[in-house]
């Protein structure tokens, strides 16, 4: 059985969509940001929190966990800023109670959801895994303190683990039963489809004087399914022991700007949007890609959809949400 920690948010739905399909499944989620409806049937669900010894222990006690999954990371940049108390008790502090009670019930395997906010500002166009970890935000910095934990529990607990990457994650499942819903909505292509729906007046464009060849900020988009098929081929590796320790990159290896991404979501909705340009944000790089060469190269793991196909399961859910 495995265990997936907020696996009622957007990335852990997608992925125990698709992992029901081959393996037994407990979900546990506080639901502070996840959703049920968002948690296939298939699945064991229970609600609590991540840094709870008891239900952990419960959960370990009641059910036979050969791996965990976490994806419960309070993850929005400004707000780690502003209130860092909160990230650094729920995503160093309460993951640190989850992997005492692995060791404590001797379950071996973890597959971590980082991020490439550990990288900061890189100073390369495509960033692989042996770029210099900087990250500039409470964030990035609780999500590099744990890979840190991690390699420790390695030496010391023989704890087998897997660290992924994330890009810029998008896109729905094809299905359209499950997609992108967060509160507030701070990513850029539910935003522009939202608008698109006419629950936006308009989408702001921060900064179009980047070096990039239309001066708009330049991002690694990776479809939410590819995503999930990555960590399963991550949780085969650990399981089938072809991997003990290691860190990865998530990405579709391919940039688009700000105004390629508006435009494509115009060509798919054949609706045209109302953009408003503003001054840069502090702190956005001009261009972010990621190389996943040693993914693909390693396990195997090759992204299957493209930015259109991205932004067209998005719009199927989107238009059917009742958000």
């Amino acid at each position: 059985m495995i265990l997936v920690i907020g696996g009622a948010g957007y990335v852990g739905s997608h992925l125990v969509k698709e992992l029901v399909e081959t393996e037994e499944v407990v979900v546990l989620d506080n639901l502070s940001t996840g959703f049920k409806s968002l948690v296939d049937s298939k699945a064991t669900f229970i609600q609590g929190d991540l840094g709870d010894k008891e239900v952990l222990n419960n959960i370990f006690t009641t059910y036979s966990i050969k791996a965990v999954m976490h994806f419960a990371a309070n993850s929005l940049v400004g707000e780690s800023v502003t209130n860092p108390y909160k990230y650094y008790e729920n995503n160093v502090s309460a993951t640190l109670t989850l992997l005492k009670a692995m060791v404590d019930h001797h379950v071996k395997n973890f597959i971590f959801s980082s991020t490439a906010a550990t990288y900061g500002i890189p100073h390369i166009n495509l960033i692989d895994e042996n770029q210099p970890t900087n990250p500039i935000n409470p964030y990035g910095k609780t999500k590099l303190m744990v890979e840190h934990i991690l390699e420790d529990f390695s030496s010391a607990y023989g704890l087998n683990y897997i660290v992924l990457r994330y890009f810029n994650v998008a896109g729905a499942h094809e299905s359209a039963t499950i997609g992108e819903r967060h509160d507030p909505e701070t990513h850029l292509i539910p935003i522009i489809l939202q608008h698109l729906l006419g629950k936006r007046e308009k989408i702001s464009v921060f900064g179009t004087d980047y070096d990039t060849p239309d001066g708009t900020c330049i991002r690694d988009y990776i479809h939410a399914t590819d995503l999930a098929n990555a960590h399963i081929l991550a949780l085969n590796a650990l399981l089938q022991e072809q991997k003990q320790t290691e860190t990865y990159n998530l990405g579709n290896g391919n940039g688009f700007s700000v105004k390629e991404v508006i435009k494509t979501c115009e060509e798919v909705t054949g609706r045209k949007a109302n953009v408003q340009y503003a001054d840069r944000r502090l702190g956005d790089p001009s261009k972010l890609v990621a190389s996943s060469k040693k993914i693909q190269k390693e396990l195997g793991w090759e992204p299957q959809f493209n930015l259109t196909n991205i932004i067209e399961d998005a719009w199927k859910w989107h238009k059917q949400s009742k958000l």
